[in-house]
């Protein structure tokens, strides 16, 4: 009996404890990317109470206290948050973590929207992460190419012997079927493309995004091959203040500067370049191989934090630019030659809004603008071309346990007027273009091993030509798109998707570039010369650890894209003009990447298939200066204070324009740096690059220039090398 009544008494306390506690649900995610944060740390201040959220970001922790309460929520690799509540709290505890300045061995993407890592993508985006970044500057400070053309299934492509100009291929598509962003606005393209690869240094980069295949439902015309995003560092509470002094054997100088630092409401980020090249002649027929170059660029960049919720950040981007080739001793002012010279300057703004809400939401504002012009001078012809572009987008992003929805609408323009000397009036327009689109996406997870993103796009393409004064004819296009992720085991996953593009009337073509648009009737252009296509892909992933010490990851890409109605530079006479081509043009391949790691070794092997076939206007065979065949080696050996790396690249046969076959050929690569720490806030480091140590050069397999030093005839495909072996040594300051 005594038993009985002390137990009753007992059930009778736990019952009254138990009805006096309440349960707080807290729910913790990322501040930037809203994804859930499991594992975090949930403690109320001062007492032993405490738990660790669930996978979905979420914990419960039963309290019996009342009033203000200090609670504390912390998680690896985050900073950690106090704050006050008020007990008891019925509604969700809202709370967003900032990532903390370390690294997080993670990488999330940004390009397509969801905030999820690379593994949990179901699109495929191959991410250049900020350690390979400053390896690749150490290779090439002044600009981005190096860092695309070491990418397989990725093609710099040289238009001018002696501008140097370049443009980018994916999968063996011109550079006009791949959008190039900056932190997703669209920048660099139209009459900037010939130039853009050139003229973006990587020293203010965190990351590099590509992704090949069809994006339009996101990014709309011009993703047809797919996208490069150039995502810059955001400042943080630790300062961030960097220079890196470079010099070539080539005759080149470059001067990098950045600076990084935030507080509780205003951040700030400064960028500032000056690059400089002289004259290089390596085959010494007194013609350049690298143009003469003088570079400023700078770029501000203001953050503001209002609230715990809200991000605002404004940027500046400006850059002028002088660009000469030609015979040496007229570039020297020594005597008369042939010259050919392009001065550039841009001038653009970026502007970004995001408010995060309670609900796991987030709606983004986002703008830019850009003005570019751009002046071709060569001794006997002249092009002044001046072009004004903006875009601006709204979209909202929602998070549910199984799904992602982000849904938006933007509005893209573009204009490009002929300041040629040859219009006494002033300035002539061509054309006008605005293109009002709207979008969904949709990314659903079926189950554990299943993942499905869909989307859908809807686009009224507005082309203004003025020369012919043609009434605005508006065509509306209709763009769906599918990514499946199949996760068949820990070491298994695979990925299939597909889409439709299109990519608006433009005169900015390869082959017009590659002319200096000198004969070419800008004026020809049509408003109903919109070119389409049909994309698919498909991959295979297996990653495995072999040892503790020991990883290998394979990566096997299949691709086809298919185009139609294509926009052809066609000769008239003694001219050339737009019209679309009869007939389709298809790309087909596939890309293996193999990547092992060992202790402090690092190896990479990549090998891209790419078989481009012409059906159209009665041409067949591969796209010229196409590659079928492409491989490239890298190992890299990296401790706390030594980094050194060795790399090759292979480059098969190419078809000329003429139908016939170029050599292939070889580069070799060596670098190594070496870093010390001075004090607790100094880092250096002095490192020496070889570049191209075979001296591999087009002029060896043929002659770059014919004919006089006033009337030269130089060769319009260019397949290899021009600048031969470059040596580049300097240093790096991290203070």
């Amino acid at each position: 009996m005594k038993n009985l009544i002390c137990f009753l008494v007992s059930f009778l306390v736990f019952i009254h404890t138990a009805a006096g506690q309440d349960t707080l649900r807290v729910s913790v995610r990322h501040s930037r990317t809203n994804r859930p944060i499991p594992g975090a740390t949930v403690v109320l201040i001062g007492t032993s109470n405490g738990t660790n959220t669930d996978p979905n970001g979420i914990a419960l922790l039963r309290t019996s206290a009342t009033g203000p309460q200090p609670i504390r929520i912390s998680a690896v690799g985050f900073l950690s948050i106090t704050q006050s509540i008020n007990l008891p709290h019925t509604d969700t505890l809202r709370i967003a973590l900032e990532p903390s300045e370390e690294e997080l061995a993670e990488i999330t993407v940004s390009s397509t929207r969801t905030g999820r890592s690379v593994a949990d993508e179901p699109t495929r985006v191959e991410v250049v992460d900020a350690e390979e970044l400053d390896e690749k500057a150490n290779m090439q400070p002044a600009n981005i190419a190096v860092i695309l053309r070491e990418s397989p299934g990725i093609q710099v492509q040289q238009t001018s012997v002696m501008s140097a100009n370049a443009t980018f291929r994916i999968q063996g598509l011109d550079g006009r079927y791949t959008q190039l962003l900056q932190d997703g606005l669209p920048l660099y393209s139209g009459f900037s493309s010939g130039l853009s690869l050139m003229q973006v240094p990587p020293l203010n980069l965190k990351q590099v995004e590509a992704i090949k295949g069809c994006q339009s439902t996101l990014y709309g015309s011009g993703a047809i091959a797919g996208l490069v995003n150039l995502v810059t560092k955001e400042p943080t509470r630790k300062r961030d203040l960097a220079f890196l002094l470079n010099g070539t054997s080539a005759l080149g100088l470059d001067l990098n500067g950045y600076f990084a630092q935030r507080n509780d409401k205003i951040g700030f980020a400064f960028y500032a370049t000056r690059n400089l090249q002289r004259a290089y002649d390596p085959n010494h027929d007194q013609f350049s191989d690298l143009p003469q170059i003088a570079r400023t660029t700078l770029q501000p960049k203001l953050f503001w934090y209002p609230t715990a919720t809200v991000t605002v950040s404004a940027g500046l981007i400006w850059f002028d630019e002088q660009r000469t080739g030609g015979y040496l001793p007229t570039i020297r002012n020594e005597s008369a030659g042939y010259t050919e010279a392009n001065d550039s300057r841009r001038l653009a703004t970026q502007f970004r809004l995001e408010k995060r809400f309670s609900n796991e939401a987030v709606l983004t504002v986002k703008n830019s603008y850009s003005r570019f012009r751009r002046a071709i001078n060569l001794p006997d012809y002249q092009l002044g071309g001046f072009q004004q572009s903006s875009f601006s987008e709204i979209s909202y992003y929602k998070h549910h346990p199984k799904s992602d929805w982000i849904a938006g609408t933007n509005l893209w323009t573009d204009q490009f007027r002929d300041e040629s000397p040859a219009y006494a009036l002033g300035p002539t327009p061509i054309y006008e273009q605005a293109i009002a689109g709207a979008f969904v996406q949709n990314t659903l997870t079926i189950t554990e091993k299943l993942s499905l993103e869909t989307g859908l796009r809807t686009d009224l393409v507005m082309t203004t030509v003025r020369a012919t004064n043609e009434a605005t004819k508006p065509h509306l296009f209709l763009l769906p798109r599918f990514s499946l992720l199949y996760r068949a085991s820990e070491h298994w996953t695979s990925r299939v998707g597909g889409g439709l593009g299109y990519k608006a009337p433009t005169l900015f073509t390869e082959d017009a570039e590659r002319l200096s648009f000198r004969g070419v009737d800008l004026q020809s252009i049509r408003q109903d010369q919109t070119e389409s296509s049909m994309g698919l892909n498909w991959d295979v992933n297996y990653r495995t650890e072999l040892s503790e010490e020991t990883t290998l990851s394979v990566n096997q890409l299949f691709f086809y894209t298919q185009l139609n109605r294509l926009t052809v530079l066609t000769p008239t006479g003694t001219r050339y003009a737009f019209r679309t081509a009869d007939g389709h043009l298809s790309t087909r391949g596939f890309e293996t990447n193999v990547r092992l790691v060992y202790h402090d070794l690092h190896t990479f092997l990549g090998y891209s298939f790419i078989d481009t076939r012409r059906r159209y206007d009665q041409l067949t065979g591969p796209l010229p200066l196409t590659a079928k065949h492409r491989l490239y080696f890298t190992t890299l050996y990296e401790t706390e204070n030594l980094k050194t790396g060795f790399e090759a690249f292979y480059s098969g046969p190419q078809q000329r324009s003429d139908g016939s076959k170029s050599p292939d050929y070889w580069t070799l690569g060596y670098m190594i740096e070496k870093k010390w720490t001075f004090g607790q806030n100094t880092k250096g480091s002095i490192f020496i690059n070889f570049e191209n140590l075979l001296d591999v050069r087009q002029s060896r397999f043929e002659a770059l220039v014919t004919g006089s030093i006033t009337q030269p005839v130089f060769v319009t495909d260019i397949y290899a090398p021009t600048d031969g072996r470059v040596i580049n040594a300097g240093f790096k300051l991290n203070l």
